[in-house]
């Protein structure tokens, strides 16, 4: 097939505003699927997303279209909305020559549709825009287009209005890209480059890599050689996806598709890696690859028996081929035993990959509570990255700690501004500037702590919105602050897993939370147990886990009471005993308590 008459594009859009449910009615004008075949979300294959109505995974799919007495080929990638699964969308766009941007005619523009617009901006891909959900009686489309114009500078007149619900208007949108998206760049007849967008790996076939070709073609049985692990591979099948995986005897420039090489070793396969033939890899300049992401929330993964190591190991490799935007490597924790140390773009980031283990692998994890990395200066001028409290060098040698910071939009209705300010100020946020979307709505921009915004920034927002707001952030870089390494000791022993680093200002309060919290959580035993927080060798905070008493006097009926004080003492002696040698037991949800260490009054600020 000629390039002329392929398109590839891809749906980007602010999450919960139909980029899914648009996909399954294009599926079905093109015939992917008969009615019969179609439910809800199609190409929402994995069960979390399903459970969960969110995108985690972009995928592509092969259709065929017909129009003005040709048949198309359109390579369509949906993908995800959610912050935290920014490196999906930047990925599709790099496999992409156009883009359906979605936008809700109830909800308007959202911060998320902000940050995708300006992805596929840079990416230099044709925006095709698209207004959805017209049939709902909430939907208020000519202030949506206001917004539209006003913020992302696109003309009422180019949208598209559309019900990806009832399928109105969704010929208009593949007329659109057929007209308005350039077909792909590439020679089938020149040398084969190809890119590595995505890969899986099958217990029976080994690693299926997802390619998108630039140039030349590739065939079943020619061997392929990979440009940045130099190795060479045969293709023992290849194929499209109709959104199923079916083979075919070909792929040529500009088409989307599948290779399956024998390749049994995850390490082998890289994400943006290019592929070309064996016979001219000389000859072949690589294609430029994908920014590499930066994991920003780091947590330790631990399996609850020491014998799971090894199948956590395995599964994380196997994950990792999946997304390759977590990182993991091995660690040891006092408390918790051997595990690793993950890194994650996002908290829902880190909560999705945790349940895919445990869903996917039978796997039964202990989580640490989440942080991000720090950026220590010495004494000497070294710089050293800090992605756990425990890796901290002694406070003599710390010439400046540097915290993350990031530039966060939140888009909220006006009536929530005050309450919004309130919490960015109270979680050290310096104000940047507001602008007003409609008379209705506003962009406030701050300048905020990472570490600040982490645990419950989000819900924090939506409560004070009633659902309304959203938010989208940027990495500005790392600023030096008064930052302590909080430690937790219990039974006079420190516990590495709920360590924590935070504000000077903010530890004592800070080390009081937890402490309550692990005093509901940690069971009582035999003997008194001390819970400390502690910076330094200064101890800031202190609780008491009183021990389980037993009634020793209850067979003394009357008599002496130097019986009874005999008892008692013998009692005392032994719990002293069991003190020095007895061991505390920590359960999991203890492990959390730091997590959910803060509590916000009724105006959503914090309290003090």
């Amino acid at each position: 097939m000629s390039t002329a008459l392929i398109r590839n594009f891809c749906i980007v859009a602010h999450i919960d505003h139909g980029k899914s449910t648009l996909a399954d009615r294009i599926l079905v004008r093109c015939g992917a699927l008969a009615e019969r075949q179609m439910h809800a979300q199609v190409l929402d294959s994995m069960e979390l997303e399903r459970e969960r109505g969110i995108t985690i995974k972009a995928k592509a799919v092969a259709l065929r279209y017909e129009h003005g007495g040709k048949e198309y080929r359109l390579n369509l990638i949906d993908t995800p909305g959610h912050v935290d699964f920014s490196y999906e969308v930047s990925r599709s766009l790099a496999a992409c020559e156009g883009a359906l941007l979605l936008v809700d005619a109830a909800q308007g523009v959202q911060a998320q549709t902000m940050a995708n617009f300006f992805l596929a901006l840079d990416g230099g891909l044709e925006i095709i825009p698209v207004l959805n959900k017209i049939d709902l009686q909430a939907a208020r489309p000519e202030e949506v287009m206001g917004e539209m114009d006003q913020v992302l500078g696109i003309r009422p007149e180019d949208v598209l209005k559309v019900s990806a619900k009832t399928g109105e208007g969704v010929d208009a949108i593949l007329r659109a890209v057929i007209e308005r998206v350039p077909p792909p760049a590439g020679d089938p007849g020149g040398p084969l480059r190809a890119i590595v967008f995505d890969s899986v790996y099958d217990e029976f076939r080994g690693v299926i890599v997802f390619v998108r070709l630039k140039g030349g073609t590739v065939r079943k049985g020619q061997r392929v050689f990979t440009l940045g692990s130099r190795q060479s591979y045969e293709v023992l099948d290849l194929g499209k996806f109709r959104p199923q995986q079916e083979s075919v005897p070909v792929l040529e420039a500009g088409e989307v598709g599948w290779l399956v090489c024998n390749i049994k070793t995850i390490h082998d396969v890289t994400i943006g890696d290019t592929l070309t033939h064996d016979s001219t890899r000389d000859g072949v300049e690589p294609l430029p690859g994908y920014r590499e992401p930066k994991p920003m929330v780091f947590c330790g993964l631990y399996p609850t028996s020491n014998s799971d190591f090894e199948p956590l190991r395995k599964a994380l490799e196997k994950l990792h081929l999946q997304d390759s935007s977590f990182t993991y490597h091995p660690e040891s924790s006092e408390a918790l035993g051997f595990g690793f140390r993950c890194g994650f773009l996002g908290l829902l980031h880190m909560d999705i990959v945790q349940q895919r283990l445990e869903r996917e692998f039978g796997l039964d994890l202990v989580q640490t509570a989440p942080n991000v990395t720090y950026e220590i200066k010495s004494n000497t001028g070294e710089v050293i990255l800090i992605e756990r409290p425990a890796d901290l060098p002694d406070a003599m040698m710390i010439g400046e700690f540097r915290e993350p910071m990031v530039r966060v939009s939140l888009i909220l209705p006006k009536d929530a501004i005050g309450v919004l300010m309130k919490v960015c100020e109270d979680r050290r946020g310096a104000f940047v500037r507001q602008e007003y979307l409609s008379t209705e709505r506003v962009v406030l921009v701050y300048d905020l702590p990472l570490a600040e915004i982490l645990y419950d920034f989000y819900d924090l927002l939506k409560s004070a919105t009633k659902g309304y707001g959203t938010m989208d952030y940027d990495l500005l870089g790392f600023r030096a602050a008064d930052l302590v390494r909080m430690r937790i000791l219990v039974g006079g022993e420190e516990v590495d897993a709920l360590s924590s680093i935070c504000h000077r200002d903010e530890a004592e309060r800070r080390g009081r939370e937890v402490l309550k919290r692990l005093r509901k959580e940690i069971p009582r035993h035999l003997f008194e147990v001390a819970l400390q927080a502690a910076i330094g060798g200064k101890i800031v905070a202190r609780e008491n886990i009183a021990p389980l008493r037993k009634n020793v006097t209850s067979k003394c009926y009357g008599g002496d009471i130097t019986r009874k004080r005999k008892l008692l003492e013998k009692q005392k002696e032994g719990k002293k005993r069991m003190k020095l040698v007895g061991s505390v037991e920590i359960p999991q949800k203890a492990f959390l308590a730091v997590l959910n260490a803060r509590e916000e009054d009724e105006g959503g600020g914090r309290k003090r």
